[in-house]
């Protein structure tokens, strides 16, 4: 019996090892696995001239003296006094030479006052001896005494209107008053600013760049200028400073605003000066440039509801346009932005469109010219 239970464990045991040999459907005989459809964005290859910034950041002001007169002045008082009125308020505009402060002039109104009197009656008694002369009724050196003394009357009362003008302060330029820092009755000095003043159609903004790409900075070359929201492509380099700052590495560089260009002095700008632009060459948007697994530069073509990686060689980037040069790209051509990064080749992929609630953004051109 025990015989005859090992032969049939044997002979069941064959006849498995039979079936998984004849009859177990073949690994090739198996259905194939559907091909994942992973959703992506896709921009385009695109023709546009791009350019390469040096990019600083720095501080609006007046234009500083150079060519032309200062583009902004702080007015002080040249003599100690005591403020007797004041004509001018933060924001407004003023022109030049227009009367801002006038300091007590009560003395310096008495002395022009003598002066003027002295004058006058030194006028007459040279006049007077000069008719005595030509009657033989004065000497010569009286009519010389006369005459020395009228000219030190005409010196005392210039002197006493130069000291009488001094306590009217007046605007050394057209522009707008940024800050009043005085009252009527206040006594001050000459160290005492008073007020500052700006003509907002001179703006600069002063940046420092790094010593390494100072080099790329000529004046004269097209800038841009940002502030917040408001930016302008119409800014050009107008100086570059000789020296280096030691404690950060940088040159100080102005940037000119054109005028009317809605910036205020004191407000943080971001400048870029154009160092170089590549026109008509083909780009495409910045985030549809990735790396490959290899870590070779690649964009994912759109070809046939599939994504082909072809390696490139990126050069400028400017407005979210990256330059591409690589074999067999030519404008129009579709290639994958969002979901790029790590797709693999000949992966199949579908579009997001309208369909799908996404609108398709046309992507921006930066302009041939700044």
């Amino acid at each position: 019996m025990k015989k005859i239970a090992i032969l049939v464990l044997c002979l069941a045991a064959a006849g498995w090892l039979a079936w998984l040999a004849w009859f177990k459907p073949h690994p090739s005989e198996e259905e194939k696995k559907p091909d994942t459809e992973v959703p992506v964005q896709a921009g385009l290859v695109v023709r546009a001239s791009l350019r390469g910034f040096i990019t600083a950041y720095g501080v609006v002001e007046g234009e500083p003296p150079g060519e032309r007169p200062a583009g902004s002045a702080r007015l002080g008082a040249p003599v100690a006094g005591t403020i007797q009125a004041v004509f001018c308020a933060e924001g407004r505009r003023v022109e030049k030479n227009e009367l801002l402060f006038q300091l007590d002039s009560r003395a310096a109104d008495v002395a022009v006052e003598k002066a003027r009197r002295g004058v006058d009656f030194t006028e007459k008694t040279f006049e007077r001896q000069k008719k005595l002369l030509q009657a033989d009724g004065t000497s010569q050196k009286q009519l010389l005494d006369a005459e020395q003394a009228l000219m030190a009357a005409r010196s005392e009362l210039a002197a006493a209107q130069i000291q009488q003008g001094l306590l009217q302060l007046r605007s050394p330029l057209s522009g707008s008053v940024l800050r009043v820092n005085v009252r009527p009755g206040e006594v001050v000095d000459p160290a005492v600013v008073l007020a500052e003043i700006t003509d907002l159609d001179r703006l600069v903004v002063s940046a420092g760049v790094p010593v390494a790409e100072a080099a790329g900075l000529k004046t004269g070359q097209a800038a841009e200028a940002e502030v917040g929201e408001l930016c302008l492509t119409n800014a050009s380099l107008a100086g570059l400073g000789a020296q280096v700052d030691a404690r950060t590495g940088t040159v100080q560089a102005r940037v000119a605003l054109p005028a009317g260009s809605g910036f205020r002095p004191g407000q943080w700008a971001t400048v870029r000066v154009v160092t170089m632009e590549h026109k008509n060459c083909l780009a495409v948007p910045a985030e549809g440039v990735v790396k490959d697994e290899d870590g070779a530069t690649v964009v994912a073509v759109v070809q046939d509801g599939r994504a082909a990686l072809k390696p490139v060689k990126v050069g400028l980037r400017d407005g979210g346009l990256v330059e591409i040069e690589g074999e067999n790209l030519k404008e129009g051509m579709q290639v994958v932005t969002q979901g790029a990064y790590g797709l693999p080749k000949e992966t199949k992929i579908r579009i997001l469109g309208k369909e799908d609630g996404e609108e398709h953004k046309k992507p921006h051109l930066p302009d041939s010219k700044p």
